[in-house]
Parts: structure tokens; C-alpha cells; sequence
């Protein structure tokens, strides 16, 4: 038997490896690496809790005292006293219509509270009700009266003139109550007496042969 010659056995075998690469292109398969990456949720952001304090409520406004005049006497009787209160600020006129007297000045405040001071250790303590009257207590002349002023109106009040006679230093002061009694002590270069009375329609009066006029006492 005769052998295949070389010529023979090559083709065959570039044949056998063209038939192999085919086969292999054919049913190969390509891995794809896949991956993935899963996302862990998002906390959830803490609520914030409101806060439920209650709103403090604004203060009432409270309304300045109104102008007045009040005049009245001590309960004891022993001297009147007349309160003028004028743009949140307030005179006071203590007179025994002998020789003991006292000016007072302060604010009011504004739920109507009065403390007034003067010269001596002169103090004023009271309350202003409801704008009828002022109630509270006075120190002066060397004793503590407890009062009770009413709201007076003009000619009631009170009224004061200072001025010079004959070289003298004159001040006078009078309280008018609402019977028409006057209550007043007029001194001359700081020595007191009582007052000679004032005509409560003018405000005019006679001291040593000289006329003078009153006028409504203010803050």
C-alpha cells in the first residue's frame, strides 16, 4: 500500500486546524462580568419637634391718669389737702390754715400709685381711684394723716401766689373744697400765718394793702 506523501498529510492538517477555529468561534461564549452595587437606604433626618410653649400675652397698655384736680381733708380732720395732677405728674398741698403746710411733687404712675415728697421728711403716699378721688396717707407737720380727696372742679383746686410786698417774700397757698370753705396759710419771708381768703372766681386777694392773684397750683 502506498503512503500519503507530505504534500498530502500538510493539507490535512491545515483543513483539521480551519475546521477547529471555526468550530471554536461558533460555540464559544463570552463571560460578562456583571456587578452591582446595592444602595443602603438614606436614614431618615429626625423631625424636629416644634416647639408648644405658649406665646406670653402682651401687657395691657395701661392708660396714663387723666388730668384732675382733687381736694378734701384729712379723716381726722386736723388739715385739708388738694392733689393736682397734670401730664403723669402730681402737686400736693398739705395746710392746716394755722402754720403748718407742705408742698409735695412726684410722678404718678401708671396704675394711678402717687408718691409725693417735700421738703422736712414730707412724703405723699396714695392711690388714685378710678379718677374720683385720691386715698392714701401724708406725712407732715410732724404727724401721719391718713386722707380721702374727691375731684374737685374749678373754683375747688388748689391755688397758690408767690410774689414781693414791701421787700417781703410772699408765698401763699389755699385750698378751696367743694363747700366753698378755703384753707390757707400765707408766709412772709418764711414765717407762716394763716391766709387772708382769695375771691375763687379771680384769684384775687389782699395781702398788706397790696393786691395779688392766685392761680391754679400745677406740677
Amino acid at each position: 500500500m502506498k503512503r500519503p506523501g507530505p504534500l498530502l498529510t500538510l493539507l490535512a492538517g491545515l483543513v483539521l486546524g480551519l475546521f477547529l477555529l471555526t468550530l471554536d468561534a461558533t460555540t464559544g461564549t463570552k463571560t460578562a462580568s456583571s456587578s452591582y452595587e446595592e444602595k443602603s437606604p438614606s436614614p431618615t433626618p429626625a423631625r424636629s419637634a416644634a416647639s408648644t410653649a405658649p406665646t406670653p400675652a402682651p401687657s395691657p397698655s395701661r392708660v396714663p391718669a387723666a388730668d384732675a384736680d382733687y381736694a378734701g381733708r384729712t379723716d381726722d380732720d386736723a388739715a385739708a389737702i388738694a392733689v393736682t395732677v397734670r401730664d403723669g405728674k402730681a402737686i400736693a398741698y398739705y395746710c392746716d390754715g394755722r402754720t403748718q403746710e407742705s408742698w409735695l411733687k412726684g410722678d404718678v404712675e401708671d396704675d394711678g400709685t402717687l408718691r409725693l415728697t417735700g421738703e422736712h421728711g414730707a412724703r405723699l403716699d396714695g392711690t388714685l381711684e378710678d379718677g374720683k378721688r385720691v386715698e392714701g396717707t401724708v406725712t407732715a407737720g410732724g404727724g401721719r394723716h391718713a386722707f380721702s380727696a374727691d375731684r374737685a372742679t374749678k373754683p375747688s383746686g388748689l391755688w397758690r401766689a408767690t410774689a414781693t410786698v414791701r421787700s417781703a417774700k410772699i408765698d401763699g397757698g389755699w385750698i378751696v373744697l367743694k363747700d366753698g370753705t378755703q384753707v390757707g396759710v400765707l408766709t412772709r419771708d418764711g414765717k407762716p400765718s394763716p391766709a387772708p381768703a382769695i375771691d375763687p372766681d379771680t384769684g384775687t386777694v389782699t395781702v398788706d394793702g397790696q393786691q395779688l392773684t392766685a392761680r391754679p397750683a400745677t406740677p
